[in-house]
């Protein structure tokens, strides 16, 4: 407990040298707090555009093949077996949320390599 306010402060600046790495790259977001919250950033994500959230495989794929750890978002629920056949509401945000969004490493130690 003693080191998670360093920890924090690490994610933070992960978060802010993503931030401005992806701020150029056109159909690909870095995701952000919004205005009214304060992110822990235990977690970072990329959101692809929709017209490209089709690539998103392709994107794990080469960024993995050359040493960048990335992974989709989790399976939602209702797309697992065990629960394919349970009642459902629309679940069409949690589908396109899950087309687009890439996990990018989160580790506090990243801060160091991000100029730290």
């Amino acid at each position: 407990m003693e080191q998670l306010p360093r920890f924090l402060e690490q994610k933070r600046r992960l978060a802010d040298a993503y931030e401005a790495a992806f701020a150029g790259i056109e159909g690909v977001r870095f995701f952000t707090e919004p205005d009214f919250a304060n992110s822990n950033y235990w977690l970072n994500v990329l959101l692809l555009d929709d017209d490209i959230a089709g690539l998103r495989d392709d994107i794990l794929k080469v960024t993995n093949d050359n040493g960048f750890m990335t992974r989709p978002a989790w399976t939602p629920l209702h797309q697992l077996p065990m629960f394919e056949d349970c009642p459902k509401m629309d679940l069409s945000v949690a589908e396109d949320l899950y087309r687009q969004i890439i996990n990018i490493p989160s580790s506090p130690i990243l801060a160091e390599a991000a100029g730290d």
